[in-house]
């Protein structure tokens, strides 16, 4: 069989020039009753395809609830890595692993979604060489870090969770290094976008005698660095025509590293993106310029591999896929993923949210294991011009629901805060995602309605200071009302997203949700951004925009790509429901219309009408200009309302009205109306025209 995920693991850190894959087969057996011990050769009855988890048919295994099992293969050193360490690396390992070499204990490790590696050399002998690994994942998860993976006994989040991803999950490789060597190379743009910033970690013997040189690509020169007694070294690359990352031109500045010392030369390559992420008030600015989030929700699962996606080009096709949809950053829910998908959205100019996972409860144990997981995740992924937002925890997952009623619950929040902003001051933090916000960069809450007219008015009064909670539905008879954060952090000041959103259960439903609430964010001018809920469905869970197989759904002709649009049209009108978003006895119409537009400089043009049935995909051409409607938006600035008439075509009793403003031929946004000639209902009727209770 070919290697599964051949491909190098870690792009930021880069060792490809000498590197061996230990994917593949290995020998499995599971130990449910735990009598195994690592020099017992006896039970490996199966065989498990590495890195995929034993839950999934992609490993051969397919056995759930396991909770210990064995894996064991044999590796040969390649004779060109004599005289140096050989270490072995694991991307993630999903819970606690321990692993041996030739019987020889040479590592543990606890914490299913971070990377470890540990240096073999002293266990390697002669010829092959066997690796044993015993992993340990529980059921019961509520106090380790796990995500949306599903708990038994469960989790109170049970219903938005899936199946568990237990055992290797990630990468395994080798590569050789010098006992002097690089063991971090971090790259972050100066201040002045100008350059980069370089710290490097050196560790090993004789560190007064190291040097390590530095090349940019296509920079025709060469740094050297002197190493400090603390392995330390510290200086700045100055570019000759500096060229900003950003998601229209996602420029890498790739570094070449070579460390020299007494005992060998060390390679690495990283890189990095000259682009800066500040918060300024109310706004975001990318690179000085406002930026406003058009986000969606992506929870890294696969159908047959679970969280390991079955190849590289899937982890790639994803970001492609939020971009075709008009999106240009995604929130990686509760998960470290792959590196190699942060350096897709790096190479593609897609933004991210990253987070990592949680737990289930709140204990001094799993606070701990929660900490834990945020200095790997800034090492791992901190070069990355793509990660704009860094998160940390999620509704109160892991705070049992509590944050404003305990204070320890309140310092854990505070105390991660603190931690990762210690690490990464350049970048916004998002203390607790959702609501009941501690200490954080921006305000965000998570509101979903299924009601238009309430949607609408809770928006509008969070933006407007009007009100500092709304109601959150946590069973289908249990709403309660959730303040945006606790006494002493402020609800002001600060920017505002809604980064999570979305209702109904069927495609069309879903796609009308999403037409209707994201007009309505784009209606406030102090509205930071937003994150829709989700980019595909999962398992059970059916809120995606494209199924589980990443296949189009019925969006009912609704278009994301124009929906989420740097500049869209706003219709003045509380829609009533799908297919029926405006009422009216006669086939007359107005509809009063603005532009919203994010761009760097004001927009003007005609709007355009045209009739299709209810339902229909937007047609090919913008329709008729409508006389005397022209309309126009400052960048950031709401337009003012321009009043178009419309009437339908004789005979028809319902039909989608679809309004185009176009420039100079061009069309420059799009959206539609589909208008009904009965009666309105009466209250009650229409489910979906019900106000939360």
């Amino acid at each position: 069989m070919p290697t599964p995920r051949p491909e190098y693991p870690h792009p930021h850190f880069d060792r490809s020039h000498s590197w061996a894959s230990l994917n593949g087969t290995w020998d499995f057996r599971a130990d449910p009753s735990g009598h195994h011990t690592a020099d017992s050769a006896d039970g490996y009855d199966q065989r498990i395809t590495v890195p995929f988890a034993w839950e999934t048919p992609a490993s051969g295994i397919a056995a759930h609830w396991l909770q210990t099992a064995w894996y064991r293969r044999t590796f040969t050193v390649p004779a060109t890595w004599r005289w140096q360490r050989v270490i072995l690396h694991f991307g993630a390992v999903h819970h606690e692993a321990a692993v041996w070499v030739n019987g020889i204990e040479v590592a543990r490790h606890e914490g299913g979604y971070t990377p470890f590696s540990t240096d073999v050399t002293d266990a390697l002998g002669d010829g092959e060489q066997e690796l044993v690994v015993r992993v340990h994942a529980p059921a019961d998860k509520l106090e380790i870090v796990h995500g949306k993976q599903r708990s038994m006994p469960r989790d109170d989040y049970d219903g938005v969770c899936f199946t568990p991803s237990s055992g290797i999950w990630q990468s395994v490789w080798l590569t050789p290094r010098p006992v002097t060597h690089l063991a971090a190379l971090r790259l972050r743009p100066t201040p002045d976008l100008a350059g980069i910033g370089v710290e490097a970690e050196v560790r090993g013997p004789d560190l007064d005698t190291a040097q390590l040189n530095l090349r940019v690509r296509a920079e025709d020169r060469t740094v050297t660095l002197n190493v400090g007694p603390d392995g330390r070294a510290h200086g700045e690359l100055s570019l000759e025509a500096p060229r900003l990352w950003s998601p229209e031109d996602p420029h890498l500045y790739y570094v070449d590293a070579e460390l020299i010392s007494a005992h060998g030369s060390d390679r690495v390559t990283g890189y990095t993106g000259l682009r800066s992420i500040t918060v300024d008030g109310e706004t975001l600015h990318l690179n000085g310029r406002r930026l406003f989030v058009r986000g969606v929700l992506d929870q890294g699962y696969w159908p047959d591999t679970g969280m390991t996606a079955p190849d590289d080009a899937a982890l790639r096709r994803d970001l492609e896929i939020a971009a075709d949809a008009g999106y240009n950053l995604v929130r990686k829910h509760l998960k470290l993923e792959d590196p190699r998908y942060i350096h897709h959205a790096d190479t593609l100019g897609m933004l991210l949210w990253a987070e990592p996972a949680s737990p289930g409860r709140f204990s001094p144990a799993s606070t701990a294991r929660f900490a834990q997981q945020i200095e790997p995740m800034v090492e791992r992924d901190g070069n990355s011009p793509a990660i704009v937002i860094w998160g940390l925890y999620n509704e109160e997952w892991g705070l049992d629901w509590d944050v404003p009623g305990d204070a320890a619950k309140q310092r854990a929040v505070a105390d991660a805060y603190d931690r990762l902003k210690a690490l990464d001051p350049t970048r916004p933090v998002v203390d607790n995602s959702g609501w009941t916000h501690v200490r954080t960069d921006l305000i965000d809450w998570h509101y979903y309605d299924e009601s238009a007219a309430s949607w609408a008015s809770t928006v509008a009064d969070l933006l407007a200071g009007q009100r500092d909670d709304f109601p959150v539905r946590l069973g289908p008879d249990h709403v309660v009302h959730k303040k945006l954060a606790v006494p002493g952090q402020p609800l002001r000041g600060l920017p505002n997203l809604n980064s999570e959103y979305g209702g109904g259960f069927t495609g069309l439903e879903r796609a009308w949700h999403l037409r209707w609430q994201t007009q309505e964010l784009r209606r406030h001018d102090r509205l930071a951004g937003y994150v829709y809920t989700e980019l595909y469905d999962i398992e059970h869970e059916s809120a995606g925009l494209l199924d589980f197989h990443r296949l189009a759904k019925d969006l009912a002709g609704v278009d994301p790509a124009q929906v989420n649009a740097p500049t869209t049209l706003v219709l003045d009108v509380t829609p009533v429901a799908p297919g029926r978003d405006l009422l009216t006895g006669t086939g007359d119409l107005t509809v009063d219309v603005r532009v919203s537009h994010h761009g760097t400089s004001p927009v003007e043009g005609v709007l355009h009408t045209t009739w299709t049935p209810v339902y229909a995909p937007t047609p090919p051409s913008p329709g008729a200009p409508v006389p005397g409607c022209r309309a126009e938006a400052k960048p950031y600035v709401l337009g003012e309302p321009v009043t178009v008439p419309a009437a339908l075509p004789e005979g028809w009793a319902s039909g989608r009205l679809h309004l185009a403003l176009v420039a100079e031929g061009t069309v420059l946004a799009r959206t539609a109306l589909d208008v009904d000639t009965r009666t309105a209902p009466r209250i009650g009727d229409d489910p979906l025209a019900r106000p939360l209770s």
